[in-house]
């Protein structure tokens, strides 16, 4: 019986992942099964033009960006899908806000990159929450993106890291308050698990690294040989950008 309800299950996923019926950004129909229509997709702001090397995000002239200047993040490098704007902005949000069947339209536009930029990783994981915030939402979104690419890629996923305490939420504060708010809530429970292994850290958005920084400084302390950063969106470095509206 179990192995009847388990085949069930996974004839649904499989019939869920080759389906689609609708863009799931504008919702108009599909013809194809594609999750994004292709009007929609010419809309989408990738993040494929100048980059700083280190973070990942948009710059206005090439090289590393000022506050990589300052200070870089604790990962080895970071990418992202688009930049956090527009339809790509919104469809992070609806994946945060309860449109859980986002994750394999998400995950379409970052196996790619990952692919591309971390071929040299061998193993996936994802930005812990505590058990309250995850019963909250009901689901941990970073995981279930970490969870998918390692499916498609055979990539290892790692569930080896817990968030030990609540933080205040981010959305309002700057880099070095976001870095004090989060500094020592991440601890790795499997320290065997991590020893050795290149990591990328999936997640909805990078704003200012302080959160994936946080959590690479943990693994690279348990041992992790390299940590990198992946996730669907990234925020263009403010004082870049407002350096060049003067």
């Amino acid at each position: 019986m179990i192995k009847f309800f388990s085949k069930i299950a996974e004839w649904l996923r499989r019939y869920d992942e080759t389906h689609n019926f609708t863009c799931d950004v504008c919702g108009r129909e599909v013809f194809a099964g594609e999750r994004v229509c292709a009007a929609c997709r010419k809309t989408l702001p990738f993040n494929d033009r100048l980059i700083c090397p280190y973070c990942g995000r948009r710059v206005r002239e090439a090289g590393v960006c000022l506050e990589c200047k300052q200070s870089r993040p604790a990962v080895e490098k970071a990418r992202s899908a688009f930049v956090h704007e527009g339809e790509a902005a919104a469809l992070v949000l609806r994946f945060k806000k309860g449109s859980k069947y986002l994750f394999r339209t998400l995950c379409d536009f970052l196996m790619p990159l990952l692919e591309r930029e971390f071929a040299d990783a061998d193993s996936l994981t994802f930005v812990p929450m505590t058990k309250r915030a995850r019963r909250k939402r009901g689901y941990n979104q970073s995981r279930l993106l970490a969870e998918e690419l390692s499916r498609r890629s055979g990539k290892q996923f790692l569930d080896a890291a817990e968030k030990r305490r609540e933080t205040s939420m981010q959305k309002s504060l700057g880099r070095r308050e976001r870095e004090k708010n989060l500094k020592g809530c991440f601890r790795v429970t499997d320290k065997g698990a991590v020893r050795g292994k290149r990591i990328v850290i999936v997640d909805d958005t990078f704003t200012t690294g302080s959160t994936v920084s946080e959590l690479a400084r943990a693994l690279l302390h348990a041992g992790a040989e390299c940590v990198y950063a992946l996730t669907v969106t990234s925020v263009p470095d403010r004082r870049n950008a407002a350096e060049n509206r003067t």
